[in-house]
């Protein structure tokens, strides 16, 4: 029993957060359609909030009053309010992933299965209105039951893809951003106490942090342009295949795509007659071959140019961060300055990489710290071992 009280207690605690996260989102959305979507979606929470409040009640349990939404949740808003309900969309959906995967968790009751049917049409949900489907704005009126569904019915409708919400975000800029700074940081700091080590000069130490800064600013910018801009073409060549195939024989084009939806569980008759009623439309064709066959997003092949400035941007800003003490000079302080802004840095990067994957803050932050600690020891005992073998 006490295990059932915990549990419902997390899982009351997950709702009433989520119900922050919309409430707040609502508010700071100043698209008509957006704030709809997030107010309906805060609806469905109360919703499982209140599923979980009855079970504590007949499990004898006293239902403790919301408290403050955790630290994922505030860094969610706090971007949000900052940079726009977009650019948290990524974190978001990963979030709804997470709570969808809890529930998957806990068993197969009908109000499980139904909670996390709702985390995954939440995600869906944002990868429309991230996609710029139209909307309607019916949830702007009324309080709660005739409203709610008929805006959820509608904002169903408009889902016509159906990747998997884990796919969401995996060229997320913030996961770029994040990941970026902390490859600049570790990398950077380590360069510094490797020189550090091998000479006390701070003028050298200071040289060879800002080439360090360059040079992996350069190469991962270079990289990550090289890479999208393949993948992109890659991408591309297989579109413009897929168009002459529907072009020379569309016939076949059309049997491929009853087969697939006969994969997912359509009979023959009714799989036949969605790929006829898709290939009315050539686009619309071409647009569902490219998404179940291929398995490609037409709109999501990814801008090199843009990933290669925010890759140039994060190394740089993370690489910077040991070397901007030495614009003080030298010695012993600036040394143990420099570890110091390093080490807290590590720990907030690693804080960043939670708010993606879920994990505990202190735990993330702890672990970035500890691989930079070792990342940086190791380069400054090879940098002393070498400094004392030539001097």
């Amino acid at each position: 029993m006490a295990t059932d009280i915990e549990r419902s207690l997390e899982n009351l605690k997950l709702e009433r957060d989520a119900i922050v996260l919309y409430d707040r989102l609502s508010e700071i959305e100043r698209d008509r359609r957006r704030a709809a979507a997030f107010r309906m979606i805060a609806r469905n929470e109360r919703r499982h909030a209140e599923i979980w409040a009855t079970r504590l009640r007949e499990q004898g349990a006293v239902v403790p009053p919301p408290g403050a939404p955790r630290l994922r949740i505030r860094a969610i808003l706090l971007l949000a309010r900052a940079f726009g309900t977009r650019a948290v969309s990524d974190l978001v959906r990963a979030l709804e992933g997470d709570e969808e995967a809890t529930y998957g968790e806990q068993g197969d009751s009908p109000d499980l299965e139904a909670i996390a049917a709702d985390e995954r049409k939440h995600a869906e949900i944002w990868r429309q209105l991230d996609r710029g489907a139209p909307g309607s704005t019916a949830a702007d009126e009324g309080d709660g039951q005739g409203p709610a569904a008929e805006t959820e019915a509608e904002t169903a409708k408009e889902i016509t893809s159906r990747e998997r919400w884990h796919r969401a975000g995996q060229s997320g800029t913030l996961r770029a951003v994040i990941f970026g700074v902390s490859d600049g940081l570790v990398s950077n700091t380590s360069l510094v106490m490797g020189v550090s080590g091998a000479s006390a000069d701070p003028h050298l130490i200071f040289l060879t942090g800002v080439a360090g800064l360059f040079a992996g600013s350069f190469s991962m910018a270079a990289g990550e342009y090289v890479s999208m801009q393949s993948q992109r073409e890659l991408f591309e060549r297989q579109i413009a295949l897929e168009r002459e195939e529907l072009r020379m024989v569309p016939e076949e084009e059309e049997a491929e795509l009853a087969a697939l939806y006969r994969a997912k569980g359509f009979t023959a008759d009714e799989a036949k007659r969605i790929a006829h009623r898709l290939f009315r439309d050539p686009d619309a064709a071409l647009d569902t071959l490219i998404r179940e066959e291929l398995g490609l997003d037409p709109e999501e092949l990814g801008n090199p140019w843009r990933a290669a400035g925010g890759s140039f941007v994060a190394f740089a800003i993370g690489a910077a961060v040991p070397v901007v003490p030495y614009l003080f000079g030298g010695g012993g302080l600036v040394f143990a300055t420099s570890i110091g802004i390093s080490l807290l840095a590590m720990f907030a990067v690693g804080v960043g990489v939670s708010l993606l994957t879920g994990r505990s803050a202190l735990f993330s932050g702890v672990r970035q710290v500890a691989i930079g600690v070792a990342a940086a020891a190791v380069t400054y005992v090879v940098g002393r071992i070498v400094g004392v073998s030539i001097g």
